[in-house]
């Protein structure tokens, strides 16, 4: 059994979920946000991100996170803000020791919906329907749990094909 990390970085909300996974079954362990005032200079925000997710490490030490990866999109300035969240994200798991993986979020999607197009809610829904008992507030903390269960889907993959 193994204790699984997923972020899905932002720098308003970075969404977190943690899960065990066990061969292919998983079960739910928590999962939330961490937050930040848009109002506050980017600096500390990003010391907020990474406090946080220091203090997520520090109380249920995971062995693997997965981070999501950034999607490019038109707005170039939110694109580098998300970049920041980002790489805070990579560097909290790093620095606790812990190994970190990245996924595209069609990679995610088709992991956990069966499609790389799939919408957020259809991404919820399944998210609920495969670790039943979550209770989820905010779609942040479900891409994050969307991407500790791919990472548990990729993982178990690798584990079999080096048997």
């Amino acid at each position: 059994m193994v204790m699984l990390l997923g972020i899905d970085p932002g720098l308003r909300f970075t969404g977190w979920g943690l899960i065990e996974s066990h061969g292919n079954r998983l079960r739910h362990i928590a999962d939330g946000v961490i937050a930040t005032d848009a109002a506050t200079p980017v600096p500390e925000r990003l010391k907020i991100l990474h406090d946080g997710l220091m203090a997520l490490l520090a109380l249920h030490h995971p062995a693997e996170a997965a981070v999501e990866e950034t999607y490019v999109n038109r707005n170039g300035s939110a694109t580098l803000k998300l970049g920041y969240a980002r790489g805070v994200a990579l560097l909290a798991p790093a620095l606790a020791g812990v190994p970190v993986t990245e996924y595209a979020a069609k990679t995610v999607k088709m992991a956990v919906v069966g499609t790389g197009g799939a919408d957020k809610d259809q991404v919820e829904m399944m998210v609920r329907r495969l670790l039943p008992g979550a209770t989820i507030r905010r779609s942040d903390a479900s891409d994050a749990l969307a991407v500790a269960i791919c990472h548990a889907h990729h993982r178990s993959s690798r584990l079999a094909w080096s048997a």
